[in-house]
């Protein structure tokens, strides 16, 4: 069963699918959101506080994304992978009290559920990247030592510190 908050991301990112390949004001994508299926059922502040959030601070989270994302152009990717990065870097930025791996889990989600076979995999990146960036302090409470990672990308059973 699909969340209240999981089902706004969804909203939020069908509006932004539209708005991209659209356009159209703020108040207009907002208003064409709530005719969404799944509107009445999901957390409607924060589909809104999505939308609204993105719409107007675009151009700085495309700015925030643009150096995580490596080897492409942030114009070229598809319209539902900028709507989730979009989405991810919002919360990122504006939403602390949401921890940067719900922002990120949340992301690879809509990415499985509306992206190309392997999008995930690429925002899940760009995600962890940006995290990494925007909340250094969590990002560390929240991964192993260095070489408790290494020990176990070399298949050991044990963390070495």
């Amino acid at each position: 069963m699909k969340t209240y908050r999981r089902r706004a991301r969804e909203i939020a990112l069908q509006a932004l699918y539209t708005w991209q390949l659209a356009g159209g004001g703020a108040r207009e994508i907002l208003e064409q959101a709530k005719t969404l299926e799944g509107y009445d059922r999901c957390d409607q502040a924060l589909a809104e506080a999505l939308v609204g959030g993105v719409l107007s601070r675009a151009a700085e989270l495309e700015a925030l994304l643009l150096p995580c994302v490596t080897g492409r152009s942030f114009g070229k990717l598809s319209p539902v992978e900028r709507a989730i990065l979009y989405i991810g870097a919002l919360e990122l930025v504006a939403h602390p009290e949401t921890p940067f791996k719900v922002v990120v889990n949340e992301a690879i989600e809509l990415g499985k559920s509306f992206g190309g076979a392997e999008g995930h995999r690429f925002v899940n990146g760009v995600l962890d990247a940006l995290a990494a960036q925007l909340r250094p302090a969590e990002g560390a409470r929240a991964r192993p030592p260095a070489g408790a990672r290494a020990a176990r990308v070399r298949g050991a059973r044990v963390a070495i510190h």
